[in-house]
């Protein structure tokens, strides 16, 4: 079987177990199509994503998202990327009460106030999921 068929299975399996539950779907699905309007662009997003999906040991999110990261093609700048990456991990590492040097690490790689509470939806929205993932053991 190829691997989009696969994987497409693997989503809708993962579906099917959330919607045991219809409000926990409905959330997760308001609060993704949220978080994909924010002004972090697309490759900061997906690193939020991948962040949470790695650190929860979602092996589904994790697979589903590193394809569509590489679908939106090279990186622009890898070290802007780690930046992100760093402060999600920081976030929850300090449950949000990260440090001013925290901060001024992330705006230094150009993001600003919103984009670090637009990370703190990321981080909320993607536990949702990969915390019920897990609880499923769709992931």
């Amino acid at each position: 079987m190829p691997q989009d068929q696969s994987s497409s299975r693997r989503t809708a399996g993962a579906i099917a177990l959330l919607k045991e539950s219809p409000h926990l779907l409905d959330g997760f699905l308001k609060l993704s199509e949220i978080f994909e309007s924010t002004t972090l662009d697309p490759h900061s997003r997906e690193t939020v994503i991948l962040t949470v999906a790695t650190r929860n040991q979602c092996h589904l999110c994790v697979d589903m998202h590193e394809a569509k990261f590489a679908a939106l093609g090279p990186a622009p700048a890898p070290e802007r990327l780690d930046a992100v990456r760093r402060f999600t991990l920081q976030v929850l590492a300090a449950s949000g009460a990260v440090s001013d040097a925290d901060l001024e690490a992330f705006f230094a790689h150009g993001y600003t106030r919103q984009n670090a509470l637009e990370v703190v939806l990321g981080i909320g929205t993607y536990t949702v999921s990969t915390f019920a993932n897990r609880l499923t053991r769709a992931a």
